[in-house]
């Protein structure tokens, strides 16, 4: 055996899922092999996938909570559809994903779990590791518990904080099936547990340890390598879509010569939007954390008021209590940014799952005729890059804002090329000028904006309200032709924010063709990689991505006319394919809709694709 030499087999991609209880820590588990594979120079895109309650019981199917990742030395877009390994804890991380785990793919278990109150939990009547039920995989039980257990006995810890160490051992026998470096996360460790009890630092390192050296005394002879991707040189860091959104609004505050403040309610899956910018006062950053959902988006109102790049964050239940105050912003016409992180609905919903259901009531749900600019997000960087457009369209165009991310881009994450300020566009307020005649409703001829006054600038005392006001003057006014006039220049200005909107690119045959797939958000990535898969295989498909929804593109129609069959894909029933029939409704829209929590997966957008070719 001495002069038998490992073999390492290279791969171009591999999808793992991390599962187990709430309590396993796979979240930390998966976050940390996403990183160490960054770091490494692999592409990576992940997708946390929580249980619905806060404390569903131990040990159960409702409580398991998973972490897939999706690495590989080519651009990845999306975090796999199934898995190649499935790290599973216990028998109900089995049952509640083994409908995620390619056939032939691995599942590592920590086979210490399998007890027969475990399997009584999970809803086994058998144990699925002896009898024929998993033989399509390959099964690797590992006594994770009893192996974390013996390498720190000596340390003198309670059971709580001995098994908390579990998930180490997973992530170290992962690391070596993998020809992952540890050094990342032993620096990390010391970092988290540094300032607590040493032995905990020493428990975390010793099991993680521990579980590379498992894979190498057993030794597997055969491991894997995903080798680095080839991506443009910068610095990157690995970004979610509630931070990337944070750090988006603090850009445009800076950007614009403002403060930012942040009024809001916490709520799933926004609420860590909230957390990252109250911990940014050194970059000038107020937060405010209200006590409900109305409180925190008046409060953002009359930050605005006051002349700050003012924001509020929630998901779908918190857009409906703050639609009122919406169209207060928008009869003010002071800018504001609402980020809407949508989650399953209705009601209470699903509260951790994703969904695109909120669009139409970020279009239409405001009494009166309340125009207001929507935009929406595709992946977890681009996060901040839309919220800093967000804040662009709200500052220049003096109107509120909605920007539309979702569960599955809040909680995923990817590589992201750091941007400096200098790269991103100019952000120029339209604040009135003191030395001049102030008037609040005259606008500007071009873009029917109003100017910005501030509050105690001499001589220009203003008033502005819910009631309506008098065109250029602002007085109070009941006149019946005035509302007319000024429900058209708030439509008519919103309208006019297109001509600073980019048009539309298609990818692929940009002349016409079969089929353009089109799409709109957090959708992007499996559309993508699905059309892209099959224009290598020689299919006339082409896609059609939106991230500007009011208002769409100049060029929208001048594309949509190229193609004989058009196909909406969104997590809903068809909210964006009903509006583009609102707005161009000389086309016909095929739809192809999924409300089920959770994203779309690359082979069964293919397969509705191959149908519709096929079809005369």
């Amino acid at each position: 055996m001495e002069n038998l030499k490992k073999e390492v087999v290279e791969l171009d991609e591999v999808v793992i899922r991390f599962s187990g209880d709430s309590g396993d820590g796979m979240q930390l588990t998966g976050t940390l092999f996403s990183n160490t594979s960054a770091l490494f120079g692999n592409d990576v895109s992940t997708f946390p996938d929580y249980p619905a309650e806060i404390r569903a019981p131990q040990g159960t199917v409702g409580g398991v909570s998973g972490f897939q990742l999706h690495f590989g030395k080519k651009q990845i877009f999306t975090p796999g559809d199934y898995a190649d390994v499935l790290v599973a804890m216990n028998p109900a991380a089995v049952k509640a994903n083994l409908r995620w785990v390619k056939q032939g793919g691995t599942i590592i278990v920590d086979a210490d779990s399998f007890t027969d109150k475990n399997l009584e939990k999970a809803g086994y009547s058998q144990d699925p590791l002896k009898d024929d039920k998993l033989g399509n995989y390959n099964i690797v039980e590992v006594p994770i518990t009893n192996l974390t257990k013996q390498s720190i006995e000596d340390l003198g810890l309670d059971n709580k904080s001995v098994l908390r160490c579990k998930n180490m051992f997973a992530l170290g026998l992962v690391y070596y099936i993998f020809s992952r470096p540890l050094e990342h996360t032993l620096n990390f460790i010391e970092t988290k547990f540094g300032a607590k009890d040493p032995r905990v630092v020493e428990a975390n390192k010793r099991v993680l340890q521990a579980g590379f050296n498992y894979g190498d005394n057993l030794q597997l002879l055969r491991s894997y390598l995903v080798q680095p991707a080839d991506i443009p040189a910068g610095k990157y860091r690995s970004i979610n879509g509630n931070i990337a959104t944070a750090w988006g609004l603090l850009a445009a505050a800076e950007k614009s010569g403002l403060r930012l403040f942040l009024g809001s309610y916490p709520i799933t899956p926004a609420s860590e939007i909230l957390q990252e910018i109250s911990a940014r006062k050194d970059l000038g950053a107020v937060c405010f954390q209200a006590e409900d959902e109305i409180a925190g988006i008046c409060t953002a109102i009359g930050a605005s008021f006051a002349g700050c790049l003012a924001a509020t964050s929630t998901s779908g239940p918190g857009l409906s209590l703050k639609a009122e105050a919406i169209g207060l912003a928008a009869i003010t016409e002071l800018p504001l940014v609402i980020v809407n992180v949508q989650r399953g609905g209705p009601s209470t919903g699903l509260p951790t799952k994703t969904e695109q259901s909120d669009l139409l009531q970020a279009l239409y749900g405001r009494h009166g005729e309340c125009p207001v600019p929507v935009i929406a997000a595709s992946t977890p960087s681009d996060c901040f890059y839309y919220a800093y457009e967000a804040g662009r369209i709200a500052v220049e165009h003096m109107t509120p804002v909605i920007l539309l991310t979702d569960g599955f881009l809040a909680n995923g994450s990817e590589p992201w090329k750091i941007t400096k300020m200098s790269e991103l566009p100019e952000i120029k307020p339209p604040f009135a000028q003191k030395d001049k005649p102030y008037l609040p409703y005259l606008r500007n001829a071009e873009t029917m904006v109003r100017e910005w006054a501030v509050p105690g600038t001499p001589g220009l005392e203003h008033r502005v309200g819910g009631l309506e006001k008098m065109a250029v003057t602002g007085t109070v006014s009941y006149v019946p032709e005035n509302h007319q006039v000024m429900t058209f220049e708030r439509e008519e200005k919103v309208k006019r924010i297109v001509a600073k909107v980019p048009d539309l690119k298609v990818f692929g045959n940009q002349n016409g063709g079969k089929l353009l797939v089109i799409g709109w958000g957090s959708t992007y990535g499996y559309i993508i990689t699905a059309v892209k898969e099959m224009q290598d295989e020689g299919h006339d498909i082409a896609m059609l991505h939106f991230n500007y929804i009011n208002p769409l593109p100049k060029n929208t129609a001048e594309i949509l006319k190229l193609y004989k069959k058009l196909v909406v894909c969104e997590l809903n029933l068809g909210q964006f394919a009903n509006y583009l029939r609102i707005k161009h409704q000389q086309f016909n829209y095929l739809q192809y809709n999924k409300v089920q929590g959770q994203p779309f997966t690359v082979l069964e957008l293919k397969e509705h694709f191959y149908k519709l070719l096929k079809e005369e």
